[in-house]
């Protein structure tokens, strides 16, 4: 057993405690009586040299974060658990936020006034379950149901209007401006850019079991219980469906671009609506081969539909990855698709990669085609692609500007857990916790400013 004392001796005012992990390994972690559970937490989480954890008692009573230390009823010698806690990591335009489900706070770094910020309310973000973004804001919904929000006001970041709505809520989806949150009665709260989607009074009265809601640029569609859409906000970008309406029947899910929506019927079949020239919301080009359809990707102006047999259908701005005549023979067995804005990636059964679109933007992988093996998940900033490999190394290619160039910290990019993307730079969670950034260093690829609390949250 070791024992580790925090601040140099232990004193009078200070209790020793044991903490044991699952495992069975302990640790006595003295600390002084003066502090709160959360100093607690992180003097254990050094000495076990963890940076997730939290504490319960030996009844599984988590302990409160805020609570101070003499009013807990800790007493010299307890014996507490520490429960191992998942990161996780959400991004706006701009901004990084990291954070723990049933953690008790929230670390952000990149553009302040883009959800880099997080001072306003961080007494507010305890335990959050999920954290949702629109462009320049985030919205975080509270293991009590409550949501809480910061970044650009008039983008999402300021829900004071609707706060008192905002209870029981179960899932937030954003536009570029606008949020909108599900509650657990199947109805719809929204705020933010009434023009982008934060203004659904036009449809209120429609919005009644409400199973999932998706978003483009500027506007949102609902999928109902009964399968059926309801859609608001911006009319070129998806916000009017009418056109379609009659069409929108059993829809299992809906996939948005910029501009445009495309919905997948129970029959495999596609529905399109939103912007049509050039921006996917037209797919008559195709409409004939899009059958059986398992997933869609999309990039800004580009839709990328997978069949059930792994072939891919696209459509769009062919400068966008709408056209992918060029790799077409290339795209079978394809398990899972990924889009920068102009460009698609597509993993393979056996773990390859196919890039097709604006080259400059991760369309052309060519540089790094020997890497990508056994290739497990990508991520995408605006112009640039960050691929897992199974060994938990990275490879990056497109814009370097835009984290396509990840030589800074190349060495340090081993065993990769999670990645995550602003649309100017990426941030790794590696598997001991550390967080690596690299890319736009104005635009969250530069995460020296939180390096002290991003070691232990």
């Amino acid at each position: 057993m070791n024992r580790k004392a925090v601040s140099g001796e232990v004193a009078d005012s200070s209790i020793e405690l044991q903490v044991f992990l699952p495992s069975g390994r302990c640790e006595t972690v003295a600390i002084s009586q003066s502090g709160t559970v959360a100093d607690l937490k992180i003097a254990a989480q050094q000495s076990f040299g963890q940076r997730f954890l939290r504490l319960a008692t030996a009844d599984g009573c988590l302990l409160d974060p805020i609570e101070s230390l003499r009013l807990s009823g800790l007493q010299n010698g307890v014996s507490l658990a520490a429960v191992a806690l998942q990161p996780k990591i959400a991004a706006t335009r701009s901004a990084f936020a990291l954070w723990c489900v049933g953690g008790d706070r929230i670390v952000t770094w990149g553009h302040p006034c883009h959800g880099g910020d997080s001072s306003a309310v961080q007494d507010q973000l305890r335990n959050p379950q999920q954290i949702c973004r629109t462009m320049r804001a985030f919205a975080a919904i509270l293991a009590d149901g409550s949501v809480v929000t910061w970044g650009q006001p008039d983008w999402g970041g300021d829900s004071s209007r609707v706060q008192h709505q905002l209870r029981n809520v179960e899932q937030i989806c954003g536009t570029c401006q606008a949020f909108a949150a599900l509650l657990a009665d199947a109805t719809v709260v929204t705020w933010g850019n009434p023009d982008h989607g934060g203004d659904s009074s036009s449809v209120q009265d429609q919005l009644r079991n409400v199973q999932h809601i998706f978003g483009t640029a500027g506007a949102f569609a609902a999928i109902l219980a009964d399968g059926t859409i309801v859609t608001w906000g911006d009319p070129d970008c998806g916000g009017d469906s009418s056109r379609v309406q009659h069409q929108l029947t059993n829809v299992q899910q809906i996939c948005g671009a910029f501009y445009a929506f495309a919905a997948i019927l129970a029959n495999g079949s596609v529905v399109t609506w939103g912007h049509a020239l050039f921006c996917g919301g037209d797919s008559s080009r195709v409409q004939d081969q899009l059958r059986n359809v398992r997933k869609i990707c999309a990039s800004d102006k580009a839709f990328a539909a997978i069949l059930a047999d792994g072939s891919v259908v696209t459509w769009g701005d062919p400068d966008h990855g709408g056209d992918s005549s060029r790799v077409q023979d290339q795209l079978r067995n394809v398990q899972q698709i990924y889009a920068t804005d102009s460009a698609f990636a597509a993993v393979l059964a056996d773990g390859t990669i196919v890039t097709w679109g604006d080259p400059d933007c991760g369309g052309d992988s060519s540089r790094v085609q020997h890497q990508l093996t056994n290739v497990q998940q990508i991520c995408a900033t605006d112009s640039a692609f960050a691929a897992v490999l199974a060994d938990g190394t990275i490879v990056t290619w497109g814009d370097p500007d835009c984290g396509g160039d990840s030589s800074r910290v190349q060495h340090q990019l081993t065993n990769v857990q999670q990645i995550c993307g602003t649309h100017f730079a990426f941030a790794a969670i590696l598997a001991d916790g550390t967080i690596v950034t690299w890319g736009n260093p104005d635009r969250g690829g530069d995460s020296s400013r939180v390096h002290d609390l991003l070691a232990y949250i």
